[in-house]
């Protein structure tokens, strides 16, 4: 009766040794938001941890840095399994720049209604010039940003 008790006692005991070797979850958490804090590329990312597997979320400026996240998670000790929940933004859409006889057919028509101003158009660019009162100001300059041109020179006089 006394070697059950002996031997039930170190299995016991051995039991609670080997469980108490593994990392626990937030000791997990703590070294992997430790290493992403080292590199400001990683700068706000979010990690959990349950049962050893860690999940990372945020914003990343690019595929290289959704890939070192996870490689960072992946390198510390305990980590089973990474689930990389990091998303990288779609590249900003284009600027539309208008140049060709539109632009110039526009900058007529948003002219027209002022009879000081001369405009003319050289690659995309508007050149204002001649005088303005200053409440039809506002209103040309929308129209003309309305446009799309690459630039707009304003060398208008105001009265």
């Amino acid at each position: 009766m006394k070697i059950t008790k002996v031997l039930f006692s170190l299995l016991l005991m051995g039991s609670l040794f080997m469980t108490g070797c593994k990392p626990k979850d937030a000791d997990i958490k703590t070294s992997i938001e430790e290493k992403m804090k080292a590199d400001p590329m990683m700068a706000g990312m979010t990690v959990d941890v349950t049962d050893g597997v860690a999940t990372i979320t945020g914003t990343c400026t690019d595929e290289a840095c959704k890939t070192k996240c996870e490689e960072t998670a992946k390198s510390v000790k305990g980590v089973k399994s990474v689930v990389n929940n990091c998303t990288v933004p779609p590249p900003p859409a284009p600027v539309t720049v208008n140049t060709g006889d539109a632009l110039m057919q526009g900058v007529m028509d948003a002219t027209k209604d002022h009879p000081g101003v001369k405009a003319s158009v050289n690659d995309g660019v508007i050149t204002l010039t001649g005088d303005i009162t200053r409440d039809q100001l506002p209103k040309l300059m929308m129209s003309l940003n309305s446009l799309k041109p690459k630039k707009i020179e304003n060398k208008l006089t105001i009265k």
